[in-house]
């Protein structure tokens, strides 16, 4: 018995020598596998995108004021060069229910200028503002001024996914996996947009805001294709820095019910 190690907490050097090199063992074992399980994890996970979601910083935008279908924004950013913000509201919601208040002050909003006060959301040269307060749109001019006019270019094909862009563009990073499935159902029922997101031949990402045939919203229409790869045929029409797609719910054609995006 005089060789078995027998620990006594409360007796100094009680700690035998087997027993501390087994200690030091179990703790280089643990340190290491922690690390490697750390590095893995790290390894294995999908890269934040360079989107940006100015959260905490809110951001004055002028422009003019119109709905192609969807609330936008047109800013000059240079001579002859315009930018089109996409407009939403605060949480799973579009733009509309903060525009109440200031749609009190005119018959029609389309074509007024308005200041309004936001946080931006861009990536890959698309830019939204997000409105989290009503009391942050005010009317600077109530004249009309001239509306951008989209012009036909053909009817095209493309295959992609139905996303919202709030959080695909930025709020959520990176804005795709399994969740965000029901996270885009849900803003796109609010209000948010649907895109058309696709690549083209040389793998360059492009977005189509989807509408009817009529260039109407089609929120609802859309629910039960989100994040399903599909084959969409459409007239492609450019509305300045945007593609607007109008279809047909007729030429969806599924590829696939397993997303690239949401899976």
């Amino acid at each position: 018995m005089k060789n078995e190690e027998f620990y006594v907490p409360y007796i100094e050097g009680s700690l035998g020598m087997r027993t501390k090199r087994t200690l030091k063992r179990f703790v280089f074992i643990a340190l290491f596998l922690l690390i490697l399980g750390a590095l893995l994890f790290s390894y294995f996970q999908n890269t934040f995108k360079n989107s940006t979601f100015e959260l905490t910083k809110s951001t004055e935008i002028t422009g003019v004021y119109h709905e192609s279908p969807y609330p936008m924004l047109r800013v000059q950013i240079d001579e002859n060069t315009y930018k089109n913000i996409i407009l939403l509201g605060f949480g799973k919601m579009g733009a509309h229910p903060f525009l109440k208040k200031i749609r009190k002050e005119a018959i029609t909003l389309n074509g007024k200028t308005l200041k309004i006060e936001g946080n931006l959301i861009y990536y890959n040269g698309k830019t939204l503002l997000q409105i989290t307060d009503d009391e942050k749109v005010i009317m600077i001019n109530s004249s009309i001024t001239k509306l951008p006019k989209s012009k036909a270019i053909s009817q095209m094909s493309f295959q992609g996914e139905i996303i919202d862009p709030k959080c695909y563009f930025g709020v959520m990073k990176p804005g795709f996996g399994k969740i965000h499935r029901s996270c885009a159902v849900r803003c796109i029922s609010g209000g948010v947009p649907p895109i058309l997101a696709t690549s083209d031949t040389n793998n360059i990402s492009q977005y189509f805001l989807i509408t009817d045939m009529n260039g109407k919203p089609i929120n609802n229409d859309i629910l039960p294709f989100i994040g399903k790869p599909s084959e969409i045929t459409g007239i492609v029409e450019q509305l300045e820095d945007w593609y607007i797609l109008k279809i047909n719910m007729e030429s969806f054609q599924l590829i696939s019910e397993k997303s690239n995006i949401y899976d």
